[in-house]
């Protein structure tokens, strides 16, 4: 299980979620995805895509600066 960080900060709606899709593509189930956000509207966008991937995500860390989400990969197609 490797676990990759992705550090979006400072981007906007909506290519958080848009990276945040690619770089999950080549990752193998059970691999984790860390994604760093400033975007507020990433607690909406991020756990949206992840429902539509059928992963599983988690908020990690939420402050006034940043929006941590940590993803794991599923087995589902």
């Amino acid at each position: 299980m490797a676990r990759t960080t992705l550090d979006l900060t400072g981007l906007k709606c909506p290519l958080p979620a848009l990276k945040t899709r690619k770089a999950l593509k080549p990752l193998q189930p059970g691999d984790q995805l860390e994604v760093h956000c400033t975007d507020p509207l990433s607690v909406i966008d991020i756990p949206n895509l992840i429902r539509e991937t059928g992963d599983k995500v988690e908020i990690t860390e939420r402050n006034e600066t940043r929006i941590v989400f940590l993803v794991e990969k599923s087995d589902a197609p």
